[in-house]
């Protein structure tokens, strides 16, 4: 008898080498962006889609603030149209930024979204950074 894991059986490895490439073409990762961001190599905007008084609570260092309801053309007016947006929001439940994913890609923005929003930054070891505001209070 198979297991549930082996019950359907295993893309061939072209096919595997396939869905894994195109997956890279639409996400990255904590560590990629951590990299980047550590290394003088940021060539994307990183942007945090959830709401402002998250975002003062804690954010990653260097990362924008536009809700993914603000998500516009006239937000997005001071950069070049080829610019990358890599986004992020809570965490794997949320789907925050899918829903930005979408707003962009319909502005005909380039966009990846970074798996694992700031839960999986905090649990990669990474610290987030408050707002002054926050900081204040």
């Amino acid at each position: 008898m198979a297991s549930a894991v082996s019950r359907v059986a295993a893309a061939s490895s072209e096919e595997a080498l396939a869905h894994f490439e195109a997956l890279m073409k639409f996400e990255t990762d904590c560590w990629d962006v951590h990299h980047a961001l550590t290394n003088d190599l940021q060539d994307f905007v990183l942007v945090d889609v959830r709401g402002e008084a998250l975002y003062e609570e804690g954010h990653i260092h260097g990362a924008i603030n536009i809700p993914h309801p603000r998500l516009n053309e006239k937000r997005l007016a001071d950069f070049p149209q080829e610019t990358l947006f890599v986004v992020y929001c809570a965490g794997p439940h949320c789907n925050g930024t899918e829903k930005a994913a979408i707003r962009l890609a319909k502005l005909g923005r380039p966009v990846k979204k970074m798996i694992g929003g700031v839960t999986g930054w905090l649990d990669e070891g990474f610290e987030l950074e408050k707002s002054l505001y926050a900081q204040n209070a």
